[in-house]
């Protein structure tokens, strides 16, 4: 039909600050679990990304602000409406990010293939991030260095990698049952 030469473009959801995603936690007296995403390029890991987080409860997201999917429609309907739900932070510098975190008490869990931690034995009681990385090259070099911990997950095939939102769902859910469990 007839339109009044008007346009309007909005962002799915505004961003938020990780001191709002820990003080999230803090008010729930829960320790904070916050996902990081280095790079994740597909808007479908993403939004997978998310919709898990928010599932397993985790206060935060957080995403860089190059070299990232943002918060788009398509991550949007691929979260199943989660980004509504989970506050989405986005950082210039996802290395400073996780060094401003460990000062602040934040256990930070990298994926990698070759991490000397197996997912079983890494503690996630505590404050926690992890961190998943990029779909085709995992964590960038700086991002694995700041890492606490390297963590393996268990590989009985013949391929050596899971898709970037199967890990960081694997993650979330090991911390939820070891939280659980310590309950």
């Amino acid at each position: 039909h007839s339109h009044q030469g008007v346009i309007a473009l909005a962002a799915v959801r505004e961003y938020v600050s990780i001191q709002s995603i820990l003080d999230s936690a803090a008010a729930k007296g829960e320790p904070p679990l916050l996902v990081v995403c280095d790079e994740i390029s597909d808007p479908h890991n993403l939004g997978a990304i998310i919709r898990t987080a928010e599932c397993a409860g985790a206060h935060g997201v957080v995403i860089p602000k190059r070299r990232s999917a943002g918060l788009t429609a398509v991550v949007a309907k691929t979260s199943a409406g989660a980004v509504a739900h989970v506050p989405v932070a986005r950082v210039p510098n996802i290395p400073a990010l996780l060094k401003d975190l460990k000062k602040q008490g934040v256990w930070v869990f990298g994926t990698a293939a070759d991490g000397t931690t197996a997912l079983y034995d890494a503690d996630l009681k505590g404050p926690a991030a992890i961190v998943i990385g990029s779909e085709g090259d995992g964590m960038g070099r700086l991002v694995a260095e700041t890492c606490d911990f390297k963590v393996r997950i268990p590989m009985r095939g013949k391929l050596n990698s899971l898709n970037a939102s199967v890990a960081a769902a694997l993650l979330m859910y090991e911390v939820v049952r070891q939280r659980q469990a310590g309950e």
